[in-house]
């Protein structure tokens, strides 16, 4: 038996969500059938952007060989002691928006959203700029991208719950909301 239920874990952090203010839309799960590599993906929204233009995406990605060493790690030790937080599975959460018309200035909007996010939650802003054609404007579609080191040993524990993380992600949320009517006026 597996010393993680990844699964449950996945299910526990869309129920987490929820109760920091969002809506769960999808959930898929995937598995590389050479590696055994899996991707839990899940597409959220706060409860005031449903429908609205912006994209939350979560996505777990679970190495078998860090789990395995984990496994192998948790199994040696004296039952007294606690697990190294030594492994990690990367936990990445992507904002995305429709095509922008009118796209902000990515420095300011890096600064702002450093405020936000802080320095728990470090956010990476990218935007393509597109031609449809060569006579029409160009469109700017915008990704914002954070990333978080998901313990396995607080996973364990029952300890990794993000609460501070899920806040962060829910302001990061509504400051895009608030700022995207702007963006998207033509």
């Amino acid at each position: 038996m597996a010393v993680i239920d990844v699964a449950g874990y996945v299910a526990d952090l869309k129920d987490h969500s929820v109760d920091h203010g969002f809506h769960v839309h999808d959930e898929r799960h995937f598995v590389e059938t050479y590696s055994l590599r899996q991707m839990w993906e899940v597409d959220l929204h706060p409860e005031e952007g449903c429908g609205g233009p912006l994209d939350l995406h979560l996505a777990l990605e679970v190495e078998p060989r860090t789990l395995l060493s984990f496994e192998d790690a948790v199994v040696d030790l004296p039952e007294d002691q606690e697990p190294p937080d030594e492994f990690h599975f990367p936990l990445t959460f992507t904002w995305g928006l429709p095509p922008l018309p009118q796209g902000p200035d990515l420095l300011r909007l890096t600064m702002d959203l450093a405020g936000v996010g802080g320095i728990e939650l470090p956010l990476e802003v990218s935007a393509i700029d597109s031609f449809p054609s060569a006579t029409d404007a160009p469109e700017r579609r915008l990704s914002i991208v954070a990333r978080y080191p998901v313990s396995l040993a607080k996973v364990l524990m029952g300890e990794e719950l993000l609460c501070d993380v899920f806040d962060r992600c829910l302001a990061v949320s509504q400051y895009l909301l608030k700022q995207a009517p702007a963006w998207l006026a033509d």
